[in-house]
């Protein structure tokens, strides 16, 4: 696949709104196949966080209101890269937390450009509720970071028993107990201890809960809203 077909499948996955279904495909294959068998491979790693800032990018561009608006949201993700790359070779205080700031500032970045797409005005489709879907992957996704990064700045922050296959990573059961927490399923065998660690879950639990609610209750909203024009029209 050459360099322009990529970007115009990137770019498909903004513009129309099948491509809300395409994200679904994608996120799905990352978190339940990619990561659990592979994210031991750091190579392998490196090229998925690669493919997913040329998605950010791309969605930038895509949605962005003007050039202004663009650039300064292009700033977040190139920052992320920054700093990513500079942990490799610098792991001081402030490249840490501004490395988590950046990453936590594009997958806030992502979900709102989702959202975005989610809630434009127009008919509920399929794939709006996919897109809504899409965007509680993300959150898990977001918040499998966040723990990482406690437990890695924070000795004991959690009670973890690494199972001991060798494609076995922090970073999958941290993502495996983001998906425990945010579905509020809480199966016990990681047990966050410090009560930063606590306060964390205890968002993620909440957030589990409330954005199906609140996001249904807004697209039958526009449903019904969208129905009542067009009988009004007839």
């Amino acid at each position: 696949m050459t360099r322009q077909k990529k970007i115009k499948f990137l770019n498909h996955l903004w513009n129309k709104e099948s491509g809300l279904s395409g994200m679904f495909v994608l996120l799905v294959g990352m978190h339940f196949i990619l990561i659990p068998l592979f994210s031991s491979y750091r190579s392998f790693m490196v090229t998925i966080n690669i493919f997913w800032m040329l998605f950010l990018v791309s969605g930038i561009f895509s949605l962005a209101k003007s050039k202004k608006q663009t650039l300064l949201f292009s700033i977040i993700p190139l920052m992320f890269v920054v700093f990513s790359w500079i942990t490799v070779f610098e792991q001081t205080p402030f490249v840490l937390f501004a490395e988590i700031f950046f990453t936590i500032a594009t997958f806030v970045l992502l979900i709102v450009l989702v959202l975005k797409k989610v809630l434009e005005p127009g008919p509920i489709t399929g794939y709006r509720v996919i897109g809504s879907i899409v965007v509680y992957l993300i959150l898990a996704n977001l918040w499998c970071v966040i723990y990482l990064f406690i437990y890695e700045q924070i000795p004991g922050s959690f009670s973890i028993t690494l199972p001991p296959f060798e494609s076995n990573t922090l970073l999958a059961n941290f993502l495996y107990f983001s998906y425990i927490t945010i579905t509020t399923t809480g199966f016990g065998e990681i047990v966050p201890l410090h009560p930063f660690a606590r306060a964390m879950v205890q968002i993620e639990a909440i957030i589990g809960v409330l954005y199906p609610v609140i996001l249904i209750g807004r697209l039958v909203s526009d449903a019904n809203e969208n129905n009542s024009k067009k009988k009004q029209n007839q």
